[in-house]
């Protein structure tokens, strides 16, 4: 169906059917990344389930407080969701017409979709990594003691002032892991749920674009890449949220692959996965709201012209 929508309806669908999934999702990003942040705070003190974690969350600081950083959300899903689902379906389409190793002209197959996974995906990251920064910022300023708050007003407030007190290359600190993670997403999610539809059509009889099809191939791939990119989530939170040493002047964290170490060594390795519960209700929860919402949006589109 895609290939029957011109470019402008792909990426447009593709950054709404973002946004809406990501408003349903984002009280479990924020229970996630602030578990994941908590455990990096505490090191070796016993943490409390996601029920417990989010029953404590809303008694002390309200409901609403798990929507902090929806903003800078919703604008990471305009950049981030638009250009990585767009760009996969233009990548991949282009693919179509080459011959790639074993992959003739004319087909598509899980070679094709893993580069074009890849490549959307590393665009993407580059492209939201402000946004992203700003997300984990907003949603966790209120977590630190109060002195050290900076108390954010919004996604705005956020922009001015990580530019001026810290420089505009604070916007791509921890790019490395959130690009590396993002390539991984594009091959996970957003490849595998391509793959998962022609799957369960065939060997399921699901036809192919309708709800139960999306459904089930959006869970499935939500699953697999939540296993896959925790740790690199987990990577990302600590890097972008880190406070420079004030003595030494350094950063604790400095790239994607010292700090997975770091963490393993001195947590052990099951702290990568340090609030995976929520994260799985996030990236599961995001990855089916988004695209049953493109296919729906989509669908209105074709209905209607």
């Amino acid at each position: 169906m895609a290939q029957d929508l011109p470019l402008s309806v792909k990426f447009g669908t593709a950054g709404l059917g973002g946004i809406m999934g990501w408003w349903v999702v984002h009280p479990f990003n924020t229970a996630a990344v602030r578990m994941n942040l908590a455990a990096a705070t505490n090191p070796g003190k016993p943490m409390p389930g996601f029920a417990g974690f989010m029953s404590t969350t809303i008694k002390t600081q309200g409901f609403k407080s798990l929507y902090d950083g929806v903003s800078a959300g919703t604008v990471r899903q305009i950049f981030y969701a638009t250009s990585r689902f767009g760009l996969f379906e233009v990548f991949r389409d282009k693919l179509e017409g080459m011959d790639v190793a074993s992959e003739k002209a004319g087909e598509v197959g899980v070679i094709k979709r893993l580069m074009a996974g890849l490549s959307s995906g590393a665009a993407a990251a580059y492209l939201s990594c402000p946004a992203e920064v700003s997300l984990v910022r907003m949603a966790n300023d209120a977590q630190l003691p109060v002195a050290e708050r900076r108390n954010y007003k919004g996604v705005v407030d956020v922009a001015m002032r990580i530019s001026k007190e810290e420089g505009i290359a604070t916007f791509w600190r921890g790019s490395s892991p959130f690009v590396q993670r993002a390539m991984v997403v594009g091959v996970c999610q957003v490849g595998t749920f391509d793959q998962g539809k022609e799957f369960y059509e065939n060997k399921f009889g699901i036809q192919r674009g309708t709800t139960l099809n999306v459904f089930c191939a959006a869970m499935t791939s939500g699953l697999f890449y939540s296993l896959v990119t925790m740790p690199l989530e987990s990577a990302k939170n600590r890097m972008a949220f880190q406070k420079m040493d004030p003595v030494t002047g350094e950063y604790m964290y400095k790239s994607t692959t010292q700090t997975v170490m770091k963490v393993a060594k001195a947590e052990g390795v099951l702290a990568l996965w340090n609030g995976f519960a929520p994260y799985y209700a996030r990236c599961g929860g995001h990855t089916t709201c988004m695209f049953v919402a493109v296919t729906w949006l989509r669908g209105l589109y074709l209905d209607r012209n």
